[in-house]
């Protein structure tokens, strides 16, 4: 009863609002796409982007990253994300309680994977309006004061990196691989983000999407071309 009982809690805690939703796009698949990363750090996934559209819409990005011509986005639990030291209380409680959430940013030059060189890393093509909805929902992940401002934390992790404020509480059903989910999902992958809870989960899809884009039946390559 005890273990009936827990999957009970975690389906509710699964359907509790956590304000950030998945971002609706219009198909329309131009000839000219846009090529994002997905970063895998081992527990972690986030995505790599080009730093100007992002920048357009979160002027203070520009403020601190300006000459990076991408950067990498991460979300997950406020006091887990940024801790110096990792304790067995700050893990149980990101998993089994609601907790605050913050955006984690990182200056990435115009070498990725050397950069990134002890990550895995995938590429996805994405038409411009996917692009611009994947855009969207990452910026729908910071908090915003009444002035529409995002607000800085703590210093990054690695890096010329910041942490922000983010929207939506992180638990076990709700963690930053699911986040990545609902980015994929915005840009209209076809991903459920509901059980995509860890970093495997999210890169496998990925290299199954891409593998099923690259040649239909009729032999045509379906995926945006990159610029």
């Amino acid at each position: 009863m005890k273990g009936i009982f827990l999957i009970v809690i975690l389906f509710l805690l699964s359907a509790y609002s956590s304000k950030l939703n998945v971002v609706k796009h219009v198909e329309n698949r131009e000839e000219a796409g846009e090529k994002i990363y997905v970063v895998n750090h081992g527990w972690h996934t986030g995505f790599v982007v080009p730093s100007e559209k992002i920048q357009d819409y979160l002027p203070k990005l520009k403020a601190k990253f300006e000459d990076a011509p991408y950067i990498e986005f991460g979300w997950g639990d406020k006091g887990f994300y940024q801790a110096k030291e990792i304790t067995t209380g700050l893990t149980l409680r990101a998993i089994f309680w609601p907790t605050e959430s913050v955006i984690h940013a990182v200056a990435v030059p115009k070498n990725i994977r050397g950069y990134f060189q002890n990550s895995q890393i995938e590429t996805i093509c994405l038409s411009s309006s996917e692009y611009n909805s994947l855009i969207n929902f990452i910026s729908n992940s910071f908090y915003k004061n009444e002035d529409s401002e995002i607000l800085e934390l703590r210093n990054g992790i690695y890096g010329d990196s910041q942490f922000y404020k983010g929207v939506g509480d992180y638990y076990l059903m709700n963690t930053c691989n699911k986040w990545t989910a609902k980015g994929l999902k915005s840009a209209g992958l076809d991903i459920s983000p509901t059980f995509k809870l860890t970093a495997g989960s999210i890169m496998n899809y990925i290299v199954a999407h891409n593998q099923a884009l690259t040649i239909t039946s009729s032999g045509q390559d379906t995926a945006p071309a990159c610029r």
